[in-house]
Parts: C-alpha cells; structure tokens; sequence
C-alpha cells in the first residue's frame, strides 16, 4: 500500500461525490417535469487489498445510477388517467349536447308542438277561415324547421367527433413510431452492461402516459425486477417490449404495426379502424378499442357500420341514439298526422315515392311499421253523405301487388256490396280504382262522373298504413332530417282541409288532430324496442335522456379525477423530485466533495515532505 493508491482512493471519493451532485442537479432540474422519473447514485466500496493484518480500502465505485420507478405504481396511473380521459372528453360532448335541447318556456321543440296543436285547436272552431290556415301552416313549419335544426347539430356533432378520430389516430400512430425509435436506442444502450438509459425510459413511459389518455392497450416488458438493496419498488429492466391494441401487436421492440383508418366506399364517410398484419390481412378492430379519448369517440359516435344500411351511419353509439330517438320522434308525428288527414275526402290519394316497398313483399315485414288489423275506405257524395265503406285487412300475408290475392289493390279492386244495397253497379270499386307502381300506391275516380260526384276517405283501425304510406299528407318525410309541411299546403295554405265529410261546418279531422296530442301512441325505435307514449312525452323522454347522460358522465370525471388524484400522488411521492430533499442530499454531496479534496491535498503534502527527506 502506497500514498498513491491513497490518493487513488481520495481521488474515487471525490468522482463519486461529482456524480452524485450531477445526477441531483439532474434531478432539481427536472422537479417540474411531471413525465421525469428520480435518479439516485448507487455506490459501494471499491475492491479492497488483501493485505495482514487486514484489508485496505481503496475508495468507493458507482456501480449504477438507479430510476426510481414502480412500474405497478405506474400501471395504475395509466389506468386512471385512460378512465379521467373517457370521462372528461364524455362530459365534454354530452354537456354540449345538452346545451341545444335546453327546452326553455320560450325556446325548443316541445314549446312548437304546443303552438303547433293549439293552431289547431284555433282552426277547428272555423275550418274556413283563411287566416287560420295561414296561421297552421306557419306553425307546422315552425315546428319542423326545428326538427331539422336540432337534428342536423345532433349530426354535425357527431360527425365532428368523427373527425376528430381521425386525428388523434393519426397521433397515435405517431407516439406508437416514436416508442419503436426509442426501443431501438435503449437496446443500443444498454447492450453494454451496466448501462442504464433512464431518460430514454422516461420518453417512453410519457409516451404510454399520453397513449393511454387516448385509449386502452396492454404492456409486456418482460423484466419486472425489484431490488431491496437499491429500492423497494419493482421496476422494468428487461429489453423485451410488447405494446398491444385491441389484441393485436402495435408495437414489437423496434418494430411499429400502424393502425389503418378507412372511409372508403362508406356513404356517411365514417371511420371504421383496422389492425394491418405484415402480409397485408387486414382486421377491424373499431368495436375492440376501449377507454381514453378514443374510445369515448366511438362510444359516443357509435362503432358498427355497415355500409349498406343506415346510409352507412352507426346502428350503436349515444349519439346515434339521439339522432334515432329524434327520428322516430319525427316519424311517428309524420304518420299519426297523416293517419288522421287521410280521412279528410278528397278527389284522389296518392303516396310518394316508397322504393323500398316491394310490390311482393309482406307489408309487415317493411320498414314501415305497418301493423295487422284494417282500415276503412269511405266515399262520400257531394252533400258530404257516406254512401259506401269497405274494410280492407291486413295481416301478415298482405302486399302491394295487385297480381298477388291478399293484396291491398286486389282488395280494393276487388267487386263487394259496400252500400249494402245488393246493387253490384254502385260501390267504391266502380267509381274508384287503386293501383301501386314505382312505389306510388294510388286510388283515383274510374270516370269523370265519379270525380264529379264522390270522394274518397282512408279511416284507420290501427294499421297505420294510411299514415305510412302518406295517402293524403300532412306532413311530408319520413324522419327528423326531412319532415316537412306538404309543399302544397305551404305554397297555398287555403288547400288545409279540416274536415272528414266534404262539407262546409265539418270539422272532424281538425277535432282529430287536437285530440292526437293527449293519445298514447307507439315509438318504434331504431334498437328494436317500442315506447308506448303521447307526443310531448316521448319528446320529454329523449330529452330527459341527454340531460341524465351528461350528469352521469359529470359524475363519472368527478369520480375519475378523484382516482386520478390519489394514484398520482402515490406515483409522485415515489418517483415524483423533492426539492427539500434534493437540496439535502446537495449540501451533503458538497461536504463529501470538500473532505475528498481535503484528502487529496493532505496525501499531496505527504508526498512532498517525502520528496523533500529524499533530496
């Protein structure tokens, strides 16, 4: 043993104390980087000299600089922070949804339903008066521009979150790209033994932090280690790394497997989102991905397509339930309506165009929601007398086509005694005559005498087929985006008819309509279901549903930040900087500096009083 490995040793306390100071200054440097994990030097004593009587030190070696990190700590902050992401872009949405269907005294749709109805009560005491039709029509408007107003924001928003998939897929990918390069660089780093590259894993952990914001996934990183000697946390130290989304391989180490979104060939333009493997296979995943941000997207906006339904529109999703809610709302005023203004005689009836109705096809089994049961056409003469009626019935072996028996223009066409009278020569089916092609259903006069002389009235039993098919409109469309006052009634409002018999004083079908507002009627909504409610109240219903939505998911962000909260203070307290601490640990890093060089400087003065007994 010599004064120079003396002074080897003083010299090992003093580059371990300059370690330890870089890596505390390191550590106050970042005390605000929430994405920073603490280091600490971790030192032992050099190997010593064997020597009798005993060992001799020689100093002291940093055999790591150790990350303080507990990767189940860590785990949970994910987890939470996906939850408080769901819940916080939820409440976002829904809160904004809410906004537009305040439903004030003043403002809103049920607020034009009562203005509507109440015009026609006004209009029923003079079914004449000319002002009270004007009167009708410009509320019937009122109300249906509403219905289309708050049914496109429904649908601007949601196909505002479908934008917005995209760009943060986009973003995802690129966060999944940048895990890969790092994968690259910590391998390059720590091949050499005992090489640590901390920072390196911290840019990773931020990255998985700020991916699960946006959605689910699993991590295997192999290595899970704890060491007591250094810390009692368990940490990552293997090089393996397997990132996972929705079951399938996102990331493998260096090697990035992107997430394909597509719209192609989907009328709605709506993203479906796909797991791409390496020969080319693609597989849809849009209904596997979970939590974060993502993830609230699709359950929000809705998650299975088909492009060849629904215009290639959602058949899931809340906010399509608003929109579907909304429509059957539409549709079902569409249909009561015009059920009850197909009783008002007239001239001829016709529908609109239906071309999904199939002249061959069982009534019921259509998109119409046609049910069994009858409805009556009435002729009446000009004195407003009934001189005929004939039940027409529907089951479930009732179609269109007048070729096919049981169909509803055979039944029409068909020869019976509708007056009763044994006189073949005088029934609606001599003075009338229905006919469907194109997917128009039509009854119109056999002759001039018959147009001169007699109308014709559909009463329904509860088929709603008159409503249905739009014989004898009110309403035009089919739901919330298209109903429309009939452009015949809006362009002359004198045409507005409130009477079932043709004559002046009658007013049954404006009695009729008053009357629909109270009556229980059936919802048949998009997800199979039917709500048997009036009007005003199914339309209190669906928005009482937007209103319970966005307080739930209030609820749920208050609960996630909660969670949040406590699992982040937990990840803090052990990876989080002190400050306090850091200054401590400085100030005795600086003293064990001091005493070294002190060393240092005693061995250096030995030594020249050595030299000098030499000289």
């Amino acid at each position: 043993m010599s004064l120079f490995s003396a002074l080897n040793t003083g010299y090992s306390g003093l580059s371990a104390a300059e370690v330890a100071t870089s890596t505390t200054s390191h550590n106050i440097a970042n005390a605000n980087n929430d994405y920073y994990t603490r280091q600490r030097v971790i030192t032992s004593a050099s190997v010593p000299f064997h020597t009798i009587p005993g060992d001799i030190g020689t100093g002291v070696r940093v055999t790591q600089i150790a990350r303080i990190h507990d990767e189940y700590t860590y785990q949970r902050l994910k987890d939470s922070s996906n939850s408080l992401s769901y819940s916080d872009f939820s409440e976002q949405r829904l809160t904004e949804v809410a906004k537009h269907f305040p439903d004030l005294k003043d403002l809103g749709v049920a607020n034009d339903l009562t203005n509507y109805f109440n015009s026609w009560n006004d209009f029923s005491s003079n079914t004449n008066d000319g002002s009270q039709k004007v009167a009708l029509v410009q509320n019937a408007a009122t109300l249906t521009s509403r219905i289309n107003e708050s049914r496109k924001t429904l649908r601007d928003l949601q196909n505002t979150i479908n934008d917005e998939l995209k760009s943060n897929i986009i973003e995802v990918n690129q966060m999944g790209q940048q895990i890969a390069n790092i994968n690259k660089e910590i391998g390059n780093v720590e091949s050499v033994n005992p090489n640590r590259a901390n920072d390196l894993r911290d840019q990773r952990d931020k990255l998985e932090l700020t991916l699960s914001k946006m959605l689910s996934f699993s991590v295997f990183k192999g290595q899970i280690t704890s060491n007591n000697n250094i810390d009692p946390n368990m940490t990552d130290q293997g090089l393996d790394y397997h990132l996972n989304i929705a079951g399938n391989s996102f990331v493998d180490a260096s090697t990035f497997h992107p997430i394909v979104i597509d719209n192609s060939g989907n009328q709605s333009n709506y993203y479906s989102l796909y797991s791409e493997t390496q020969d080319g296979r693609k597989y849809d995943i849009t209904d596997k991905i979970q939590g974060g941000k993502i993830g609230a997207m699709l359950d929000l906006r809705g998650r299975v397509l088909d492009k060849k339904t629904n215009g290639g529109y959602p058949s899931d999703g809340i906010m399509q339930s608003y929109v579907d809610n909304l429509d059957t709302f539409a549709n079902t005023l569409i249909v009561q309506t015009n059920n009850i203004y197909a009783k008002s005689a007239s001239l001829s009836k016709q529908s609109p165009v239906h071309d999904n109705i199939k002249a061959d096809t069982s009534l019921l089994n259509s998109s119409l929601n046609i049910k069994t049961g009858t409805f009556d056409l009435v002729m009446y003469d000009n004195s407003g007398k009934e001189v005929a009626r004939k039940s027409i019935n529907i089951n479930s072996l009732t179609t269109m086509d007048g070729t096919v028996k049981n169909s509803i223009v055979e039944k029409i066409n068909s020869n019976t005694d509708d007056n009763g009278d044994n006189n073949s020569t005088n029934d609606i089916s001599d003075y009338f005559t229905a006919t469907f092609g194109g997917g128009i259903f039509s009854i119109n006069p056999v002759s001039s005498h018959a147009s001169e002389n007699f109308k014709i009235s559909l009463e329904d039993k509860g088929t709603n087929f008159p409503g249905a098919m739009g014989v004898g409109q009110f309403f035009s469309g089919t739901n919330a985006s298209d109903i429309s006052v009939k452009s015949e009634l809006k362009n002359d409002p004198s045409k507005m008819q409130g009477y079932k018999a043709p004559i002046s004083g009658n007013n049954d079908v404006a009695n009729d309509m008053i009357q629909l507002q109270y009556n229980k009627l059936d919802f048949y909504r998009k997800d199979g279901s039917t709500v048997n409610e009036s009007l005003d109240g199914f339309y209190r219903f669906f928005t009482a549903n937007i209103a319970t939505d966005g307080e739930k998911a209030g609820r749920e962000k208050d609960t996630s930040t909660a969670l949040f909260n406590t699992v982040n203070a937990e990840f803090q307290s052990i990876s989080g900087v002190s400050t306090d601490a850091e200054l401590t640990n400085l100030m005795k890093f600086q003293t064990a500096y001091g005493v070294n060089a002190k060393v240092i400087t005693t061995i250096d003065q030995m030594l020249n009083t050595l030299l000098g007994i030499k000289a």
